[in-house]
């Protein structure tokens, strides 16, 4: 398997002239949209592709004939000058914040597939008349379509209006979240949360402590499992919903609690999220008396879970399985949750 064919696609990138259309904008000839293209888009969008465009025209003109379309919606920071398409793939991966080897970009033009994937080696790349197959390619079909997956686009939306209000706040921080409203909501996951909860362990990479994923079928059988808890969150704010967004699988002793996945979604990162699920299983393992372990299995893109440990007064204390290294908690400092966030935890906790 390829690094491209791991993670799956979560980003199609589209050009448009001759692309998503037959025929060129500039031109003011005909344009026929490519047979059942509104399909497509529609299908991947239900499934939680998201998309996005890269294309060399007039801003303006290109938005008109997506809306006349009834496509325009569809496509989330739209990339519509006359600059390197590289960038533009480059700025849209960072509104994302998604890998590169999660973007698949579509043109008709070898010339423009060329300059992408010499600028952006790990972006797939893709011909215009390979369009018509792209509801069966493997990699656009998800092990899991959820209620997060369709409304993923909808979530971004409303990640856009979080930025445009922090961007225009006239105050600290603290100040801006404080207004936010948001409520993190913790949870022993129950059977319609599975599926869900597969897909974060597949698609969660930064603010993830192991890297493990875990099938659906897996999961169950952990959460029925009378040593084991599982944990799932959800964050909501007056703008809406980010969906379930945050997991824990926790193997409970008499003596002692081991975290074997800990993973929060990096839509929440700078909501100062990150370490209440975590500060709650500390919290948990104090009042129960008992030791609190991680593992934690370095990446090159997890160091932001290490910084999250190590904020919280875990310390290295050896090897563990698999290539994990073991990390023990300092419970003589358990920091309470961040004031601005109304943290809902299980009420009465497993005993």
């Amino acid at each position: 398997m390829s690094k491209h064919d791991e993670e799956g696609i979560k980003c199609v990138v589209w050009d448009l002239d001759n692309t998503l259309w037959d025929g060129v904008l500039v031109e003011s000839g005909p344009l026929t949209p490519k047979p059942e293209i509104a399909r497509i888009i529609r299908a991947l969008d239900e499934r939680g592709i998201l998309q996005s465009i890269a294309s060399k025209n007039n801003f303006d003109d290109a938005a008109a004939k997506l809306r006349e379309l009834g496509l325009w919606d569809y496509f989330l920071y739209p990339e519509i000058h006359w600059g390197a398409k590289s960038e533009s793939i480059a700025r849209i991966q960072k509104a994302l914040n998604i890998g590169m080897n999660t973007i698949l970009f579509v043109d008709d033009d070898p010339f423009e597939r060329d300059e992408v994937a010499k600028a952006n080696p790990d972006v797939n790349v893709a011909p215009a008349d390979s369009y018509a197959t792209l509801l069966d390619d493997r990699r656009l079909i998800p092990r899991f379509i959820t209620a997060d997956s369709a409304r993923r686009r909808q979530m971004y939306r409303e990640d856009e209006q979080r930025k445009r209000a922090e961007e225009t706040f006239d105050g600290p921080k603290e100040a801006f979240l404080s207004g936010l409203g948001m409520r993190f909501k913790i949870a022993e996951a129950g059977g319609d949360d599975l599926a869900r909860a597969a897909e974060l362990t597949v698609r969660t990479h930064q603010l993830n402590a192991t890297g493990r994923t875990y099938s659906y079928d897996e999961l169950d059988a952990l959460r029925r499992s009378n040593s084991h808890r599982l944990y799932i969150c959800e964050l909501t704010d007056v703008y809406g919903s980010y969906g379930k967004i945050g997991l824990s699988l926790v193997e409970r002793t008499e003596s002692a609690w081991f975290v074997r996945l800990l993973l929060m979604s990096c839509r929440v990162m700078s909501r100062g999220v990150g370490t209440v699920l975590l500060g709650y299983l500390m919290q948990e393992a104090k009042r129960a008396g008992v030791r609190l372990f991680a593992d934690f299995v370095p990446t090159d893109r997890n160091r932001a879970m290490y910084v999250a440990f190590k904020f919280n007064g875990f310390r290295d204390v050896g090897d563990g399985d698999a290539g994990a290294r073991v990390l023990e908690a300092n419970l003589e400092q358990v920091q309470g949750f961040p004031a601005y966030i109304d943290v809902v935890t299980p009420q009465p906790a497993s005993g």
